[in-house]
């Protein structure tokens, strides 16, 4: 499929001369006055390679392709199965090809930007490699061994479709500043005991030759000592000559190798990976975010049309009004018909608040019921005693005549 590109006349763009001196930013800046007239096509390609289905089945072919190699390193299994490891080989070649062309087809100039199709695009060109050496250096060339085990950076391919090797590659990628410090510290503390190693027990004579008789052993066996990997071997190998201090030197630089730049290095790396694991969650979170809004603005406007319909079935059908236009449609809706409502009282929190509201409410009325009650007893025991009382007035006036 051919890209076909029209150039606009009508559009001009001013380079300073600084950017001419710079061949990539002249390239993309005249590039930049092109339009593609395959829109559409480009559209439906990049719709295929960033859909689901695409992803699942370009990690389905790597891991298969994997499984592959493994069997390819049996010579037996490869014997009996040379013709299908051939076919297979073509296939995997041709989906990874395609792959390629189909990104460098939807953007070809931000494809090159991202660093995870670089590499895929040095893992493609060390997959051609082995076919070029043996059409031109033939069958028996003494390099073409490793040429074929580098086919296993096939799998690096993972990467790219897996957010999670990213992120932990991200969180590796801001260390390295970081852990480049820590090395150095840790190189020149080897290299000031490699020199005191050297001449406290590198005498040929009495000493150990063979463990710190020059420089280089000598940091070979401080790294011994660093990975705590038997040290108790060399210890003893020290102690058996009687060398003085061996025993201090030792457990000196196995603290301060072992159980602080190590432990430095690993405490850096568990910090940043969970910076870079947190970042991915609010990442995903905000993704979802945004997918639910889209969906939600998708029914919306699908409400909004249906609404339109009706209105515009009222104008033409005789309904005496809207509501009964309404309730007819009602019949025709489905329990798994999704509704979005945009009204406040539809929200979590105003429910939650309005639910209190009418807890405080029945609490009041039961208080004031209370407080009637009260009242109405009051008023029935002042009736009670209203008879009393007239009676005694009544004794009263028949007294004074």
């Amino acid at each position: 499929m051919s890209q076909q590109f029209h150039y606009q006349n009508d559009t001009t763009r001013v380079i300073s001369s600084s950017l001419l001196d710079n061949p990539s930013l002249v390239f993309c800046a005249r590039f930049g006055k092109f339009q593609r007239k395959d829109t559409q096509c480009q559209a439906f390609v990049k719709r295929v390679i960033m859909s689901r289905l695409f992803k699942i089945m370009m990690i389905s072919i790597v891991s298969l392709n994997a499984f592959f190699v493994v069997l390819w390193t049996d010579y037996n299994t490869k014997y009996n199965l040379f013709r299908l490891f051939e076919v297979s080989e073509l296939v995997f070649v041709s989906i990874y090809s395609s792959e390629f062309c189909m990104k460098l087809y939807v953007d070809p100039i931000n494809y090159w930007k991202d660093g995870y199709n670089l590499l895929d695009v040095i893992i493609i060109i060390t997959i051609f490699i082995p076919y070029g050496l043996r059409r031109f250096k033939g069958k028996h060339y003494p390099y073409l061994n490793i040429a074929d085990g580098m086919q296993s950076l096939r799998i690096l391919k993972l990467i790219t479709y897996s957010r999670g090797i990213r992120t932990l590659i991200t969180a590796v990628g801001q260390t390295a500043y970081i852990v480049a410090s820590v090395l150095i510290l840790l190189f020149l503390l080897m290299y000031i005991f490699a020199i005191l190693g050297f001449c406290l027990f590198g005498v040929p004579d009495k000493g150990d030759p063979n463990n710190w008789g020059n420089l280089a052993v000598a940091f070979f066996t401080l790294f011994s000592l660093a990975t705590v990997d038997g040290w108790t071997d060399l210890q003893e190998q020290l102690d058996s000559r009687n060398l003085p201090l061996s025993r201090t030197f030792t457990i000196t630089f196995i603290l301060l190798a072992s159980f602080v730049f190590l432990s430095m290095f690993v405490g850096v790396m568990i910090i940043h990976t969970e910076d870079s694991i947190k970042k991915f969650e609010r990442e995903l979170m905000l993704e979802r975010h945004v997918t639910l809004m889209e969906e939600k603005q998708v029914i919306v406007r699908r409400q909004q049309e249906e609404v339109s319909k009706l209105m515009q079935m009222q104008k033409n059908a005789d309904y005496k009004s809207f509501s009964e236009l309404v309730e007819n449609f009602k019949k025709t809706l489905r329990h798994t018909d999704p509704m979005v409502l945009d009204d406040f009282g539809t929200s979590l929190p105003f429910i939650d608040v309005y639910l209190s509201t009418l807890d405080n409410q029945d609490t009041t009325v039961y208080k004031l019921q209370e407080l009637y009650y009260e009242i109405v007893h009051v008023l029935s025991l002042m009736l009670e005693d209203l008879p009393q009382k007239k009676q005694s007035q009544s004794s009263e006036k028949a007294d004074e005549k």
